[in-house]
């Protein structure tokens, strides 16, 4: 049985799709498809031609993973080692948004929302490039589009996601995460499930008090001119080495949770990873990915806070010997909004979670 390719948080053009399946038959996967697309990736970023430019936009922003997985009753099993202050933001959060009137009650959530994105110009280290936030993308196309999500708790999800003509799906079953584009068909993630990041932006506020429940208390930091507490998760190694192949090697991913300290709500995400990508003959390369995601509009929805509206600002940043110009920088944003939210939808079962057969057969 031929591995699948596992599934990628990184940007991936239809030629490239087109060569890992001419080859996955005679290479078994993984390591042959990421030198392929080590072999294109500087014509993915810089080519002007537009699917090239949504193919990025889907693969980063689209549907990315949360660092770390979401551990049923984690709040319980890490009291001991979670320090005061952090367990002191999550109970402010938790009063501020009423999710604990969830727990036990609610067994779905459905979300629908819009979408716009774009992609600015990819700049080398000297260039300009700076631009402030807020001011959108720069030299790049936006496309709207709108996605669907649902969720059965704690760890199945299910998202359908339509930019520009293109749709993308990706799910967990709770055992594996999947993702099926149009230019790579169906593809299991490697490592253990994690949850979808998108639920993180305010969409889940039970979940969110669940998972930085142990996390590592930071300080205090303003951000975007409100006094917040941050807190950190970082990966596990293991974790980590899971998630690894013997062509790509993830260093680092953690995540930072910005909350206001007058209202007590998550109003701001960031989350950086870095990955050593180096093939057989060839001088290492480092990809370092940082996601800022702007969390505002809260509003009640049967009577918990949830967040409407917000801002994902990406810097993708590629540097090593190949590179003699210095590093790559490339920017992409999202700004997304949610129309609709509801709790426990009837007709949903394990059955809507059930991934591709390509999939279940890997």
């Amino acid at each position: 049985m031929n591995r699948l390719a596992p599934l990628s948080e990184e940007p991936i053009d239809e030629h490239d799709a087109r060569t890992r399946n001419r080859h996955r038959t005679t290479t078994g996967g993984g390591g042959r498809s990421w030198r392929n697309w080590i072999r294109t990736h500087f014509s993915i970023l810089s080519s002007g031609k537009k699917s090239d430019g949504l193919n990025v936009l889907l693969s980063v922003l689209g549907c990315p993973l949360f660092p770390v997985s979401l551990q049923p009753n984690s709040a319980v099993s890490h009291t001991n080692q979670v320090s005061s202050s952090s367990q002191y933001i999550i109970e402010h959060f938790a009063a501020a948004t009423g999710c604990r009137k969830l727990r036990g009650r609610v067994k779905n959530i459905f979300a629908t929302g819009k979408i716009t994105m774009g992609m600015a110009e990819e700049v080398s280290s000297g260039g300009g490039g700076g631009g402030g936030r807020g001011g959108g993308p720069t030299g790049g196309v936006t496309r709207k589009g709108c996605f669907v999500m649902w969720q059965m708790i704690p760890n199945k999800w299910l998202i359908e996601l339509s930019v520009g003509g293109h749709s993308i799906v990706a799910g967990s079953d709770g055992n594996v995460a999947w993702r099926h584009t149009p230019w790579l068909g169906s593809h299991a993630a490697k490592g253990a499930v994690r949850p979808l990041r998108r639920a993180f932006q305010g969409l889940d506020p039970l979940a969110i008090s669940e998972i930085f429940s142990p996390a590592q208390y930071m300080g205090e930091k303003q951000i975007m001119s409100v006094d917040c507490f941050v807190l950190k998760l970082s990966a596990e190694q293991t974790d980590l080495a899971d998630r690894s192949d013997n062509t790509a090697e993830m260093i680092k991913h953690a995540i930072y949770g910005y909350f206001c300290q007058r209202r007590g709500l998550l109003v701001y995400l960031e989350d950086s990873s870095l990955t050593r990508i180096q093939s057989p003959g060839s001088h290492p390369m480092y990809w370092e990915t940082t996601m800022s995601t702007k969390i505002d509009d809260y509003r009640t929805v049967d009577g918990v806070m949830i967040a409407h509206s917000g801002e994902t600002d990406v810097i993708i940043t590629r540097f090593g010997d190949d590179l003699k110009t210095g590093p790559m920088i490339t920017r992409l944003q999202e700004i997304w909004s949610i129309d609709d939210v509801a709790f426990n939808v009837p007709g949903l079962s394990m059955d809507s979670f059930i991934p591709p057969k390509q999939v279940q057969k890997d």
